[in-house]
């Protein structure tokens, strides 16, 4: 066993190291249940870690107890930045639990030990003074601009200690999940997308994970944050956290309204057209507002979405406070303090100023009179009061006109989506969630299968190929052709032996000079190896730049590093159309040479590069060509060796046809992100008359489906072959049976190379 090999692989796991410290769990707050005091001592241990548990799970606490942790071990000042008005609440809640959490508005404020103050005002603080810093609410964070959540990031680099606590990680937001593992600097957003996520279609906002990567994301993501909806999402009970019945009220106010142009009113509205209603029906809807709540002497919090809506449902509403986005922040503090303390019985207010991170369980009764297309706002206003520590049925009244349109089952459709979305995402890390806070540990990857089928003259391997190669003796390759992967992440599997599974190309070079290190050693000497590639088109999104990466020239470096000499190369003519039509690559779009055809540029075609090891080879390749392997006649005096010559000798092969491969779809599974592509048969059949002998071992050290092993056995060679992924070897194994049905068995290998022959070369 390669030692080196083996630690390469291991350090390509991608599960974001801890840097925190341990702490006695019995030493932790008293108050603490048993889930919040394991989780706390897990993210005590991450040091950099993420708290994503739903409202009234007691987060404050958590990320108090934490933030009082590192003081103890750092000696330093910790910082808890929250929404606004929370911090008050933070300040208080610290005083009940025994924790001194100081409010500061800005570095003078600052005392030594815990502080907290709101997003807001952290323009007015020096980051790097403090030993850890804490977000709560941390979702916010995409409510802000790119300038204020870029500087959030970047300050916090340089602190040691970080948590991000929310109720709401959207599962399907990358931009959120990106902000999250920026933060705790497990990987840039950048990073995250390209290492885990495809980007389908012309929309750059459009993210989606890639087949094989779902099961290392989640693990990924579970190694720096814990999800749960209730205790017993990580095997805790529950027993104190049931939450009571929602009721959900759909209060529609008839209005007559008809779109411009529209004599009749038609259901379906564009969003103009839902703005002008609801600006048309805001008498009709504050009035049928105004009733349900001034019916009531209980408390009540009645969301907003429009300013002039907030005036009237205050003027309208019996003891109404209002709370507006052009309120001094002291002012707001103070008013939805009142209402907490029950000095105001209504609070109106919208959902962007005050749905983050108060605690008003004494209220039970809430109304929307103005809906935006916002799941997520309304959910987190929603929960304010229908959240862990509420002890009765919380009634939501949705106050929409008729002449919105669905807007009600749009809101209804997007819950439901993230309630799935959500449950797929709990689903996903739970596992991985209950054994790290539980145990500490983050699960390793199982043993890959090995596996071998022997025929006349061939031998498939399921397996890591530079095990495969490293277990053939030296000198015993006569010939060597392949196509290679190249680093796109989770393209055919998930396994971390995968050479196409890495996350930079510097981790794909290192990976890949393992085999040529092998390949080199089991090669004859003055004997040849061919390898099939393309130069890469790079993004804007995965790479910084719109581009072209010389793929093909780093092989050839590779190679030469390792000893090899740069033999010759053949360029593979590619239709640039075609390319176009399957790619919609901008440089190749005819309506980018209208544009500014500065950024247009040519097709890229494939290349056959031929590296040879050092030496005189002990076995001449001798002899005419005898078959032409191309598309039309090789020339105008008939199939001579002279006439195929000439057309193989060309620098640049115009002849091949594209569509001459194996048969691939059987052995392509659901979660591939894309169709294999193998190497042209007739790229393969050229390179075996031109650099083997009849009876000479081949090795692929990428054998997929079995290509070159179908054609070496149909051209009298023998043929090893090596593949990791177990639907394409179990493929290739038919593909080879099928090679010596086509090439006929009887006298297959009369030079000698029979099984056994093939055994004691390849073993």
């Amino acid at each position: 066993m390669n030692c080196d090999y083996d630690t390469f692989v291991k350090s390509k796991d991608r599960v974001d190291p801890a840097t925190g410290f341990d702490v006695d769990p019995s030493s932790l707050n008293p108050a603490l249940f048993e889930f919040q005091r394991d989780i706390v001592t897990w993210a005590i241990r991450r040091g950099r870690a993420c708290i994503w548990a739903d409202c009234g799970l007691g987060k404050t606490l958590m990320q108090m107890e934490w933030a009082r942790a590192v003081r103890d071990e750092t000696k330093g000042d910790v910082l808890i930045v929250a929404p606004l008005a929370v911090a008050r609440q933070t300040s208080e809640e610290g005083a009940r639990f025994g924790i001194d959490v100081h409010i500061a508005a800005s570095d003078d404020d600052l005392r030594p030990g815990i502080n907290v103050t709101n997003y807001e005002k952290l323009g007015k603080f020096d980051l790097g003074r403090f030993a850890g810093l804490v977000l709560d609410e941390s979702s916010i964070l995409k409510n802000y601009s790119g300038k204020i959540r870029n500087q959030i990031i970047e300050a916090a680099r340089g602190i040691p200690y970080r948590l991000a606590c929310t109720a709401t990680p959207a599962p399907n937001d990358t931009l959120e999940l990106g902000n999250h593992s920026e933060f705790v600097g497990a990987m840039s957003h950048h990073e995250m997308l390209a290492s885990f996520f495809l980007h389908d279609g012309g929309e750059t906002q459009k993210w989606r994970l890639r087949g094989h990567a779902a099961s290392d994301f989640w693990k990924w993501v579970s190694s720096w944050a814990v999800l749960m909806r209730k205790p017993s999402d990580l095997g805790y009970s529950d027993d104190g956290f049931q939450l009571p019945e929602l009721r959900m009220h759909r209060d529609e106010v008839a209005v007559d309204f008809a779109a411009d142009g529209v004599l009749f009113d038609i259901g379906e509205r564009t969003l103009a057209d839902r703005r002008r209603a609801r600006r048309e029906s805001i008498e009709q809807r504050v009035a049928h507002a105004a009733h349900l709540v001034n019916a009531s002497d209980e408390p009540w919090i009645v969301w907003c979405d429009m300013n002039r809506e907030s005036e009237l449902l205050t003027a309208a509403i019996d003891g109404a406070v209002e709370v507006r986005g052009s309120d001094l922040p002291e002012v707001k503090e103070d008013r939805m303090d009142a209402f907490k303390r029950g000095d105001a019985r209504v609070i109106v207010t919208k959902p962007s100023i005050a749905g983050w991170g108060m605690n008003w369980q004494h209220c039970s009764k809430m109304a929307f009179v103005g809906l935006s297309d916002s799941f997520e706002q309304m959910y987190q206003a929603i929960r304010r009061s229908w959240r862990f520590g509420q002890t009765r049925p919380v009634d939501v009244h949705i106050v929409t006109a008729s002449s919105e349109g669905p807007v009600v089952q749009n809101i209804e459709r997007k819950s439901q989506q993230a309630e799935d979305m959500y449950l797929g995402m709990l689903s996903s890390m739970s596992s991985y969630n209950r054994e790290t806070v539980h145990r500490g540990t983050a699960r390793t990857k199982d043993t890959y299968k090995m596996k071998n089928e022997v025929g006349n003259g061939w031998d498939a391997r399921l397996g890591d190929c530079v095990d495969v190669v490293g277990s053939l003796p030296d000198e015993s390759i006569d010939f060597s052709v392949f196509s290679p992967p190249f680093a796109s992440l989770y393209t055919y599997s998930a396994s971390d032996r995968d050479m196409g599974n890495c996350a930079s190309q510097d981790e794909f070079i290192g990976h890949f000079r393992f085999l040529v290190v092998e390949m080199f050693r089991a090669m004859k000497p003055g004997r040849l190896v061919s390898f099939h590639c393309m130069n890469l088109p790079t993004s804007k999104a995965r790479d910084g730049v719109i581009g072209i990466r010389d793929f093909r020239g780093e092989m050839i470096r590779l190679f030469e590093e390792c000893g090899w000499i740069y033999h010759s190369e053949v360029v593979i003519w590619k239709d640039p159309v075609t390319a176009m039509q399957r790619t919609k690559a901008l440089g190749l779009l005819h309506k980018q040479i209208c544009k500014d055809s500065a950024m247009s540029r040519q097709g890229i075609p494939d290349y056959l590069v031929t590296m040879r090891k050092p030496g005189v080879n002990p076995e001449p390749i001798s002899g005419e060509l005898t078959h032409w392997a191309g598309e039309g006649d090789p020339g105008h005096a008939g199939r001579r060796s002279i006439n195929i010559w000439q057309r193989y000798a060309s620098p640049v092969w115009m002849d091949i046809n594209p569509s001459d491969t194996l048969q691939y779809r059987s052995a392509r599974e659901e979660s591939d992100e894309r169709h294999i592509c193998p190497l042209q048969l007739q790229v393969i059949r050229r390179a075996l008359e031109l650099w083997s002998n009849p009876g000479d071992l081949v090795l692929s050290p990428f054998m997929g489906i079995g290509s070159e092993g179908f054609e070496s056995i149909k051209a009298g060679r023998r043929f090893i072959g090596a593949e990791l992924k177990e639907s394409y070897w179990k493929q290739a194994v038919k593909n080879l049976r099928a090679a010596e049905i086509e090439a006929g068995t009887a006298d297959l290998f009369a030079t000698g190379a029979d099984e056994s022959t093939m055994s004691n070369a390849a073993t």
